[in-house]
């Protein structure tokens, strides 16, 4: 833990505790040897591992990244967005934690089950509105009168962005994010139970000169059928399955019964297009190989044999002379 981590002020005032007598380093070895409780409390339970707090992390970093890409190209100017922490705690907390008056945005994450909350600074709202609008990004808070117009245009700017929270999940779970609501003050939505444990995901935003964050507040609820998904486990293991005996049985009959050309080649030569060009009929082309050489044999384009032409049956054969080494092509 952080809080057993001494800075080098505090060590250095602990040693000369010691060598001036003011402290007994008996009693510090008694205290250390002290069985200690660590206290639990059963409001905040703590429903995630934190391996799985790792995968919500990579998730949303993932996120971060992509919806600064997406709103840098939608405002016209460079918007910075960074991940700022992941952690679990009461619904009723998170509640208590952001503005009477906000921007909330819910949707659900189909096809799993109950919804996630979005929640935007009022400054950086108005702030992306007035760079929709054709202004340069100033804020003005005035939530609690918010238009008609205004408030489609914030909804919209937030929906179009659910695109890139589908993306982000996509390695762990196919889902169809969907805006459901949207809403200004907190006091009146009510996802989940108060005592029901949440992740909250901030993410710090910079639009011009306002700043502000936005909050992503995911229930346990919705996480649950996934929760093994979200271990290193699941990343470790294999995808790939061992094939069945009589699948690879049928792999090799169907191999076998494949066609494959096969060519034998007599010689090659280069002419320049001069020469190509006054090409007539009768000319003779003289081939690179010689008559006493063996030709080459190859299966599709790959050269394979070296054979010897002949006739079998009154028809033009090749008979098959040897092995052509790998990496050797000309056969010779």
């Amino acid at each position: 833990m952080a809080g057993d981590i001494l800075s080098q002020n505090e060590i250095d005032a602990l040693l000369s505790a010691i060598s001036t007598g003011e402290m007994d380093a008996d009693e510090l070895k008694k205290e250390e040897s002290s069985k200690k409780v660590k206290v639990y409390d059963f409001k905040r339970a703590l429903r995630f591992s934190k391996d799985q707090i790792r995968s919500l992390t990579r998730i949303h970093d993932n996120f971060a990244r992509l919806l600064t890409t997406y709103f840098s190209a939608q405002l016209r100017t460079y918007i910075q967005i960074t991940l700022g922490s992941v952690d679990q705690l009461p619904y009723e907390e998170f509640i208590r934690s952001i503005p009477k008056m906000t921007v909330l945005n819910v949707f659900e994450m189909r096809p799993l089950e109950g919804r996630v909350l979005m929640e935007v600074n009022p400054n950086i709202a108005y702030a992306m509105m007035d760079r929709i609008m054709g202004g340069i990004g100033s804020n003005m808070n005035k939530i609690d009168n918010l238009t008609e117009i205004e408030t489609k245009i914030i909804s919209n700017i937030f929906e179009k962005s659910l695109d890139n929270y589908q993306e982000a999940w996509d390695s762990i779970v196919e889902i169809e994010p969907f805006m459901e609501e949207f809403e200004v003050n907190p006091q009146f939505l009510q996802m989940v139970s108060p005592n029901e444990t949440v992740v909250v995901i901030s993410l710090n935003i910079q639009v011009g000169e306002t700043s502000g964050m936005i909050n992503l507040c995911i229930p346990h609820v919705v996480l649950e059928p996934i929760i093994p998904r979200l271990s290193v486990h699941y990343w470790m293991q294999s995808d790939r399955k061992e094939p069945k005996p009589d699948e690879i049985d049928a792999l090799k009959k169907h191999i076998k019964l494949a066609d494959i050309p096969i060519s034998a080649e007599l010689g090659s030569s280069e002419l320049s297009i001069q020469e190509f060009l006054q090409l007539q009929i009768g000319d003779v082309i003289q081939l690179e190989r010689s008559i006493d050489q063996p030709l080459v044999v190859k299966i599709g384009d790959k050269p394979k044999f070296t054979g010897q032409p002949g006739k079998l049956n009154k028809k033009l054969a090749v008979q098959i002379i040897d092995h052509l080494s790998r990496g050797d092509e000309d056969g010779e």
